[in-house]
């Protein structure tokens, strides 16, 4: 008999478990953490407030039994870089074993750049710390954690890298408006909150033009301005004393003939000058003739009065001023500058020479030459005529052949713009191209300016009593001058000086009625001399004045 088969319940499935939260590798116990809160000044309206950051810490750490948190560290700068105070703090205690994790809000809290997080999850490894967010899946306690934290560090530099695009952006078009672009604000200037434009400082700027006139009427180097501000009492723009760093920025700065320079943008007269631009460029001109940029600073005391006036004969770089201390005083020099940079080994051999006598002889020699100088500027000035004479129709020549590169690189730089508006052509391409031919028509355009300044200058003797004047004046801070007055002298009279064969070879300029001394104007300015004829003195012993024309 056969019966019916006995149902049976249809085999389980082997489901998948409901799946759970992934939790980040926080190993329960008890542990000593460390919160670090740090607000960047990039964060638009500030939405992570170190008050907020602290709170949100304190709160996540109640909630994870044994945590105790033994100190706190904050910092207010960008995470673009690990020099931070706050954050620097913190790396120290973790050496000095003080704590277990180093607990932060959220990751670009703690750096948004993935090699710098790198370097510090490492110094904080190799410290026996451990490092965790408190609202994202990151704790280098576990490796989920670990890669994490990696992921996690990738997208914080690329949010990091968008908002310096968009900061950029906006700058270049504040700055093309004629607007302040952003930043610090130049000292003199405040910035307009309704235009933002730049306006003048009602206390600074007339600090700001005395800076120019002591530079270039008094000829004060940039740390003996800055040492005379800060004897005054005077503080910069940030309350702090004055170095002589800061006085070459400021003399360095366009925006204070009204120009507003950001990028490859370049705006004229966008705002009130507080300097003229003769003012300006004379300042320039002075900066050039103390020296190239990496010896400018070591040249800039008025302490030495041949400043940036000596050229190494051998390796070609200028003398600057070194001292060496003695038993009994201090030993003035001028040394080339490699040698000064290199020591002994470096390969000019070329000597020191004692400044003392060297700044008495050459003041000397300017007065000598001065006692006798009408006959020989005449003779000069006749020669110069004659020279200018003969070369000027290649100069013409040059002018027109300058003209038609003008027309035609500014024709190429409008041909690139319309490309660029229509979308013919990217960014990446046509703006490195405009850049380039920017740059070209700015020396093209200084060329031309040069040659035009030549050929409608004609050599012309001092005006009567000039010279006269200028012999009284050296007689008189020889005698009784300062340091400052004797070098502004030099610097005023004084093209260069030649170390040859045949000795020391200073090179005169020839004055006009506004070289010496200086007029006391507002911004005024020693004149440059009008044409560029030189009168050499070949110094043998004792530097006795021998002439002869360049």
């Amino acid at each position: 008999m056969t019966g019916k088969p006995t149902p049976t319940s249809p085999p389980k499935r082997r489901g998948r478990r409901a799946p759970t939260p992934t939790q980040p590798d926080t190993p329960a116990g008890p542990c000593r953490v460390c919160i670090y809160v740090r607000r960047s000044t990039d964060d638009e309206h500030q939405p992570f407030s170190l008050l907020a950051q602290r709170a949100a810490l304190q709160k996540y750490v109640k909630n994870h039994p044994g945590w105790v948190i033994v100190c706190e560290f904050e910092d207010d700068a960008s995470g673009a870089t690990t020099d931070r105070p706050g954050l620097k703090k913190a790396l120290d205690a973790a050496k000095a074993g003080m704590y277990d994790v180093l607990l932060v809000y959220r990751l670009d809290r703690f750096s948004r750049s993935v090699a710098d997080l790198l370097d510090l999850i490492g110094t904080l490894e190799a410290a026996g710390v451990r490092f965790s967010s408190a609202t994202e899946p990151v704790d280098t306690g576990g490796p989920f954690g670990r890669m994490m934290l990696q992921l996690l560090a990738v997208f914080a530099e690329f949010e990091r890298n968008i908002i310096i695009d968009r900061v950029k952006s906006g700058m270049t078009a504040k700055a093309s408006k004629g607007q302040w672009a952003g930043g610090t604000r130049p000292y003199g200037y405040l910035v307009d909150p309704d235009t933002q434009r730049l306006v003048p400082h009602p206390d600074e700027a007339p600090v700001l033009r005395d800076i120019f006139r002591l530079y270039t009427r008094d000829r004060h180097g940039t740390r003996a301005i800055a040492t005379e501000l800060n004897a005054r009492g005077v503080p910069n723009r940030t309350g702090k004393k004055w170095s002589g760093h800061t006085i070459n920025r400021i003399l360095d700065n366009p925006a204070y003939v009204g120009d507003i320079a950001y990028r490859d943008i370049l705006v004229p007269d966008a705002h009130p000058a507080l300097i003229d631009r003769d003012t300006f460029r004379r300042a320039q001109d002075i900066a050039n003739a103390r020296g190239d940029v990496q010896t400018q600073r070591a040249m800039s005391d008025s302490d030495y009065y041949l400043t940036g006036l000596l050229t190494c004969p051998q390796c070609g770089q200028r003398y600057i001023g070194t001292s060496a201390k003695g038993r009994t005083r201090r030993y003035r020099y001028y040394t080339c500058f490699t040698r000064t940079r290199y020591g002994k080994h470096a390969t000019c051999t070329a000597p020191r020479l004692p400044a003392d006598d060297l700044d008495r002889m050459i003041l000397k020699a300017l007065h000598d030459f001065y006692t006798t100088a009408e006959p020989v500027l005449a003779a000069m000035i006749e020669r110069a005529q004659a020279q200018r004479d003969s070369t000027s129709n290649d100069r013409r020549a040059e002018l027109t052949a300058i003209a038609h590169q003008i027309t035609s690189t500014e024709n190429a730089i409008d041909r690139y713009h319309t490309a660029f508006e229509n979308g013919t052509m990217d960014d990446a391409t046509a703006g490195p191209r405009i850049r380039e031919l920017r740059q070209r028509l700015a020396q093209l355009q200084a060329r031309h300016t040069e040659l035009e300044t030549d050929l409608t200058s004609q050599p012309t003797p001092p005006p009567p009593g000039t010279v006269a004047r200028i012999r009284d004046h050296l007689s008189t801070i020889m005698a009784s001058g300062s340091a400052t007055e004797r070098k502004a002298a030099i610097e005023a009279l004084i093209a260069e000086v030649q170390l040859t064969d045949q000795g020391l070879v200073p090179v005169f300029k020839i004055p006009n009625d506004t070289t010496m001394p200086p007029p006391e104007t507002d911004g005024g300015n020693p004149k440059e001399p009008p044409v560029r004829t030189m009168v050499r003195s070949v110094g043998r012993a004792g530097l006795e004045p021998a002439t002869e024309g360049l």
